[in-house]
This record gives C-alpha cells, structure tokens and sequence, in this order.
C-alpha cells in the first residue's frame, strides 16, 4: 500500500500539471515534487498515468478550443494556417514532370551562374 504523503504529493503533482497546461517543469517546482519521482510514478502507476493523460486531454482541448477562437475573430495568420493544414490548401506551385506514363530513369540539372551586373 502506499503512503499517504505519496498519495498527496500524487495529488499535489496532478493538480499542479492540470494548473500549468501539462507543463512538466512548471509543475514539478509547484508540487515541490523530483522529476526522478515524477517518472517513476510514470512507470510504475498505471493509474497515475491515466490521470496524467487525462490532463494532456484538456491540454489539447485548451488548445484547440483558443486555435478555434482564433479562427472565429479571424487572425489571419491562424486563419492561413488553418487552411493549410485543415483543408490542405497551399501556397506552394506543383509542376508536373511525368513524361506521359514512362519511367524517369535520370535528372540532368544544370546549375547557372547569375550574371554580375557589371557585364
């Protein structure tokens, strides 16, 4: 059985985590808490773990919902990249260099020096 001042620094760490969005340091000062304990909990506590997840669960939630926001008042640097990575839209030109089905067996490159300004 465990002991109760573990249970309580379990507690404290948990509530710490959950208060700096999953910020591992952050929390380990707050909770008064060594990261060698924290990661053996991690290892030998599987419903630690549980509970340490659930707290990268409203992390992510958090996120989201702030990402969401966001795109509602419509920041537009969120907004673009929203739609590069929601919808798959890009700024990038594609140039298809298929040869009409066959195989490309070799890629000849030649390299052009700018000319100086001078000439």
């Amino acid at each position: 059985m465990e002991q109760n001042r573990t249970q309580e620094a379990k507690k404290r760490m948990l509530k710490a985590l959950s208060s700096s969005l999953g910020i591992v340091t952050t929390a380990l000062k707050s909770a008064d808490v060594g990261r060698t304990t924290f990661y053996s909990w991690l290892q030998n506590d599987e419903e630690f773990v549980k509970q340490v997840k659930e707290v990268e669960s409203i992390k992510i939630d958090f996120i989201l919902s702030k990402y969401l926001e966001c795109i509602k008042d419509k920041v537009p640097s969120v907004v673009v990249h929203a739609a590069k990575t929601q919808l798959g839209l890009s700024e990038k030109q594609q140039i298809d260099v298929t040869t009409q089905g066959e195989k490309i067996n070799k890629i000849e490159i030649e390299i052009v020096k700018p000319k100086d300004k001078d000439e």
